[in-house]
């Protein structure tokens, strides 16, 4: 996915060179294929070469897997998640204070 929202639309050969290291074609394939029957990439034809692209932007991706953490593992309780990250997490003090910051902002809209 980050190869196909960085570059574009690409053929498997396309992503494959773009990873790092040494990547097969038939395991990029695979990965493109199991994102299409996902629904997170399409592919249209150009010649003889499927062209993939991304279907959901990152932040929509993101969304999704969190909406899956959520119910698979912390029934659907944010309060869960972030209770279970910050315990097991090592948090720099700037990023505490934005995280404080983004919790103030989060209890105003609540308020509206």
């Amino acid at each position: 996915m980050e190869v196909l929202w960085a570059r574009g639309p690409a053929t498997v050969a396309e992503v494959a060179s773009a990873l790092p290291g040494r990547q097969a074609y038939t395991t990029v394939l695979t990965v493109l294929r199991v994102l299409e029957n996902k629904a997170q990439v399409r592919h249209t034809v150009r010649g003889r070469a499927y062209v993939y692209a991304a279907v959901v932007d990152r932040q929509q991706a993101r969304r999704r897997v969190i909406d899956h953490v959520l119910t698979r593992f912390f029934n659907n309780s944010p309060r869960e998640l972030m209770l279970s990250f910050l315990a097991s997490e090592r948090i720099e003090e700037g990023e505490l204070k934005r995280l404080q910051r983004l919790i103030s902002k989060a209890k105003g809209k609540s308020k509206k």
